[in-house]
């Protein structure tokens, strides 16, 4: 019952921010005197509207997101003739408007990124563990595993106990060698015990509480991706059961008042930009996955997720009490929609932009060159582009849409 009620939640969350997406357009639109005739939440029939002014207001049967109807976007449409089109006004009036959607993803992003870091335990900057930027650099602390999996997708373990644990390593050991091979970071941890003869005893060097110590490991025989590659082939290499841990020295989370958390949440912001341009520009490879999960392969857990699969595992937090990750994931979730919508591309808003600054560009050069300004773009013209990247768009929500149904993702095992 609480996850139908997370997911109901998540759903309204989305649904709620859309809206307010499309209220920043209107807002702005109505700022600079451009006509705005609708502004409704969702599609399809109309449930109930009323009128104030020129505009009417009203929710619609379909709760799928909700559109605003501003007068004349382009020359091409019926009503642009109207002295108050939007197409007439400059083309930096017109960017606001089109920015205004997006700019209040990011603000709603900006606002629970500060809402969670003043209210809940955060990780601590200083000891992630696990959920270091870049594992690969982080410190060799352990966390020891019960049992070495076979491999990774796999519950299946090669030994009862886990080699590391039954040699004495416990959570938080700062391993310095391998061997006679030194280990400065994680990723030397990892490449220097694969390196290893399953089956030979290994002594493994530690500090613990400040003091070094040795214990001899005996590797087993596992199956891994590359360790820069999780997605690249598997092949066979020694594990002994350990993965990144924590400095038991230092706490595991950290605590913000209210003025404290504005530049977390600022931090947030920067760590999601550089999360959302990684996973635009890797959508293409995740196509892949994506059809194998749906025949039902393994689903990547970094694969792309639907408003479907965004809205489950929202309420799977929330089923489980962590209202934090749930706020997380619907910060996150506009922080890329935000994002995408800026993309230079028809129907979307970046790709109005695109298309209003070159003409003003355009027509500042024919000006230069003492030649007639060429005028509007005829978007009539750009209709085969546009349908194609509708098209394209379409294809990829249903495949997203598909394996969120088929083959979810899940964040608690």
């Amino acid at each position: 019952m609480m996850l139908i009620l997370g997911i109901a939640l998540g759903a309204l969350a989305i649904l709620v921010s859309v809206s307010l997406h499309e209220a920043g357009h209107m807002l702005t639109a109505k700022m600079f005197g451009m006509k705005v005739t609708r502004y409704f939440i969702g599609f399809g029939p109309t449930l109930w509207s009323f009128k104030k002014g020129e505009t009417e207001y009203g929710i619609k049967g379909i709760p799928l997101g909700g559109f605003v109807k501003i007068t004349g976007m382009t020359p091409q449409e019926e009503d642009a003739d109207d002295p108050r089109a939007m197409w007439r006004y400059p083309v930096w009036k017109r960017t606001i408007v089109m920015v205004a959607g997006s700019v209040v993803h990011f603000i709603l992003a900006f606002l629970i990124f500060w809402l969670v870091a003043a209210n809940f335990a955060l990780t601590n900057p200083d000891n992630p563990g696990p959920a270091a930027t870049d594992v690969a650099k982080a410190p060799a602390y352990l966390t020891i595993a019960n049992c070495v999996p076979k491999d990774l997708t796999s519950g299946d373990c090669t030994t009862t106990d886990g080699p590391a644990l039954a040699a004495g390593l416990k959570d938080g050991d700062l391993v310095t060698a391998v061997g006679t091979t030194q280990v400065a970071n994680y990723a030397d941890l990892v490449t220097a015990i694969r390196a290893l003869t399953p089956g030979t005893p290994t002594p493994i060097t530690y500090v613990r509480d400040g003091q070094t110590a040795t214990a001899t490991v005996t590797p087993v025989e596992a199956q891994r991706p590359p360790i820069d590659d999780t997605d690249g082939e598997v092949k066979k290499v020694a594990a002994i059961g350990v993965g990144l841990g924590w400095d038991p020295a230092l706490p595991k989370t950290v605590e913000y008042n209210a003025i404290e958390a504005i530049p977390v949440a600022g931090d947030q912001m920067g760590a999601a930009a550089t999360g959302v341009v990684t996973s635009i520009k890797n959508l293409p490879n995740k196509i892949p996955g994506l059809i194998d999960a749906i025949g039902g392969g393994q689903r990547d857990a970094d694969s792309p997720v639907s408003v479907v699969g965004a809205s489950r595992l929202t309420g799977e937090a929330i089923e489980r009490g962590f209202w934090e990750i749930a706020l997380l994931i619907i910060a996150g979730l506009n922080f890329f929609v935000g994002v995408f919508n800026l993309l230079p591309l028809l129907p979307l808003d970046g790709g109005h932009i695109a298309i209003a600054w070159f003409e003003r560009a355009r027509s500042w050069i024919y000006a230069r060159l003492g030649k007639r300004d060429p005028g509007r773009v005829d978007y009539y013209k750009l209709m085969p582009l546009t349908y194609a990247v509708i098209l394209v768009f379409g294809a990829f929500t249903l495949l997203t849409v598909t394996a969120d149904v088929v083959n979810p993702i899940t964040i608690f095992k």
